[in-house]
């Protein structure tokens, strides 16, 4: 036999289990014109869809003893071509299965050794694509007075179809399997534990949109607020849910705050998790002295969406300074109305090791939910390991019951809802009296109906979580084993965030860093990921933090050409963070000729590329050197890569360029007075020429006279 267990994946089984548990496709044949006969075709080679079958008998497959019932066989034609009329056949198995194993074989896999025996049958009617028929069979007292309580295998087979009309085909036996439960008084006392949680798709605090898309009528935790009103269901509520809203201040819509009203108003027991639904477990074999838990919620708040603190002062007649607005602290912004305290949930890989230290993260007596697949025995209710209480909830009556509560169509959760049923009687069987405690599983996307239905469908109204922990307990001891991957990635994103922490000096307030970083750690670890959906947001946040990292920088740079004996050179800092940072740029040449201010404070602007001008001067001599160029924070801290600027230096051509200049300018003035000392020569010259020239002509005239 094989035996499926829990941990195997017995929540998906039963999913499939619930979409009918055998479903075969149907394939119209396209005929030619000889009409050749169609053929039923595997799943591989089925293009048209599926026909499925869902069975529902009984009050979710209950039935009291030596009572007729009716068996309600829906048929859903998935395919794309009409489904011609057929046959239904219900079949019991007559032998009672003996435990919670052989009964998940049978769901499962339809492993079992019985002999079927016919309760009835009826024909079914056409069905066209994408619609459903049902059809009822009745099933007389006779046929069941000689069973006594007990849980007995139950299966229906769809015979008889074939397609379209005009395409012919030959449908394989479409089968459905499920559980007969003939009930035995008194029934158990059975308490549900319903987690309430939101991820947030920043992976930190719900925003204002998040919130109102969550809270609308058709939003998730609407669903999930209305899937517990009126039942008995103890809610394990994550805290970060209010804290949430509460930051909103008076920025909150309406309809935000009335979800957070009824929630607190409700009279169901409640506790809380821990903020972000963070597992105790993973950070107990991570050996941390204290439970994670935000560093500070300030962060998300806007001091003007608070009103002021109203004045308690006597009245004086000098005017009083202006009153500090209310801002709420985190303790006011987390607190879940009403919780129980002393409660963890963590996941099922607890060493008893794991519950002292549970003890230690909470300062006093710790209660911890674990499933039954983390002890010796089964057992269901209120446990001891050792000096360590404990909450023990049955394994496969919570995937049964979670499956039905994620199953949104009516006809298919009634599969998932006969299976819970079926392994709450025999838990009852196997402990009589003892309270049996289901826990459902972390699911964000249950519909209100369906959530409502499951709970329903097996709780007491009067449960009493509060009387449960103070019932007799039994002793259990622990087998789970630790899952040691998830206390190494949590310890390596731990170290990422020192080295966060370190970077975060270059804000001025750097919890508007620190603060949704831890919360992001908190939500990497929470109790409802998969191993696969952890791996993935491992390796989110680890390529997160790198780029956060490395946000910060200096851009590269082309080579400078240096002609002057002084000037700044300009360099670029990226800031790819959505606040200003404040940095200082450090620039060292590789050789003296240059001197460099070693120093400069610069506030990178916040998204942008801010210029910071870096001093320079030339000392005598020219070359190719490169100056190191790299950022820290205020307080020391390496920021960015290091960079190197190529830099060419030609200090002395101002100095050659200038004796040029200055020779030719002297050359210029020497010829100048040259030419002007000759002009003046010849001038003279010419001038006395004239003179005697003059007198000359003047001497025979005198002499005539």
């Amino acid at each position: 036999m094989t035996v499926i267990t829990p941990e195997t994946g017995l929540r998906a089984q039963l999913l499939r289990l619930a979409r009918g548990a055998v479903a075969f496709a149907i394939v119209l044949g396209i005929c030619g014109m000889g009409a050749a006969p169609s053929y039923a075709a595997t799943d591989a080679q089925s293009e048209e869809g599926f026909v499925e079958l869902f069975m529902s008998v009984g009050l979710n497959g209950a039935v009291a003893p030596g009572t007729a019932t009716t068996a309600e066989l829906t048929v859903q034609n998935g395919a794309d071509a009409e489904l011609s009329a057929g046959r239904v056949v219900l079949e019991l198995g007559r032998t009672a299965l003996s435990d919670g194993a052989s009964l998940s074989a049978w769901l499962d896999e339809g492993v079992i050794d019985a002999v079927f025996t016919p309760l009835g049958s009826d024909g079914t009617t056409s069905v066209e694509p994408g619609a459903s028929s049902t059809t009822s069979i009745t099933v007389p007292q006779e046929s069941l007075a000689d069973l006594t309580p007990g849980v007995y295998p139950l299966r229906a087979t769809l015979s008889g179809t074939d397609g379209a009309d005009s395409d012919p085909a030959i449908l394989t036996d479409v089968a459905s399997r499920s559980v007969l439960i003939v009930t035995a008084a008194p029934a158990p006392q059975v308490g549900v534990l319903v987690p309430i949680t939101a991820t947030p798709a920043s992976g930190s605090l719900l925003t204002l949109d998040e919130l109102v898309a969550l809270t609308a009528p058709d939003g998730a935790l609407t669903a999930q607020l209305e899937g517990v009103v009126g039942t008995a269901a103890a809610l394990a509520i994550d805290p970060a849910i209010p804290a949430a809203i509460r930051a909103l201040g008076t920025s909150a819509p309406g309809r935000v705050v009335e979800w957070l009203a009824r929630l607190e108003a409700l009279p169901n027991e409640r506790f809380a998790l821990q903020f972000g639904d963070a597992d105790a477990a993973t950070q107990a074999h991570a050996a941390l002295p204290a439970l994670l838990q935000p560093t500070t919620l300030r962060a998300f708040l806007d001091p003007k969406l608070f009103p002021s603190a109203p004045n308690t002062a006597s009245p004086e007649p000098t005017p009083s300074p202006t009153p500090e607005p209310a801002v709420p602290d985190d303790t006011a912004l987390t607190t879940v109305t009403g919780a129980m305290p002393g409660i963890l949930w963590p996941r099922g890989d607890v060493t008893g090791d794991d519950l002292a230290t549970f003890a230690g993260y909470l300062g006093g007596p710790a209660t911890t939910i674990l499933p039954s697949t983390s002890i010796d025995e089964r057992v269901s209710g209120h446990a001891v390991a050792g000096e360590n209480d404990l909450l023990i909830t049955d394994a496969a009556m919570s995937a049964a019951l979670s499956a039905a509560a994620a199953e949104p169509d009516t006809d298919a959760r009634a599969g998932a809802l006969a299976a819970a049923n079926g392994h709450l009687f025999l838990a009852a069987q196997s402990a009589p009296g003892v309270p049996l405690l289901i826990g459902l599983e972390r699911d964000e996307t249950r519909t209100a109906a369906a959530l409502r239905a499951a709970i329903s469908a097996v709780d007491t109204p009067a449960f009493d979580l509060s009387a449960l922990r103070s019932a007799a307990p039994s002793a259990v001891t622990l087998t789970a084993a630790p899952d040691a991957s998830r206390a190494t990635a949590l310890q390596a994103m731990l170290a990422d965030e020192v080295t966060l922490n370190a970077f975060s000096t270059i804000l001025d307030e750097p919890q508007l860093l620190l603060g949704p970083e831890r919360i992001q750690i908190l939500r990497v670890i929470a109790v409802g990921k998969t191993d696969d959906e952890f791996t993935t947001a491992v390796d989110e946040h680890r390529t997160a933090t790198q780029t956060t990292l490395g946000s910060v920088g200096i851009e590269p740079t082309s080579t400078i050409q240096l002609f002057g004996a002084n000037a700044d050179f300009g360099f670029w800092v990226r800031n790819d963070l959505p606040w200003p940072v404040n940095v200082r740029l450090l620039a060292q040449p590789s050789d003296l000729r240059l001197d460099v201010q070693r120093e400069t404070e610069a506030r990178a602007d916040a998204a942008s590329n801010t210029r910071v001008k870096v001093p320079v001067s030339a000392r005598v001599g020219s070359g190719e050197l490169d100056v190191r160029l790299s950022l820290k924070s205020p307080t020391g801290v390496d920021i960015g890569t290091t960079r190197y600027a190529d830099v060419s230096v030609r200090a002395e051509w101002e100095t050659i360029g200038l004796v040029i200049f200055g020779g030719l300018a002297a050359l210029l003035i020497v010829v100048g007075v040259v030419r002007t000392v000759r002009r003046r020569r010849r001038n003279d010259a010419d001038a006395a020429a004239e003179d005697v020239k003059a007198d000359a002509e003047a001497a025979p005239l005198e002499e005539e006279h």
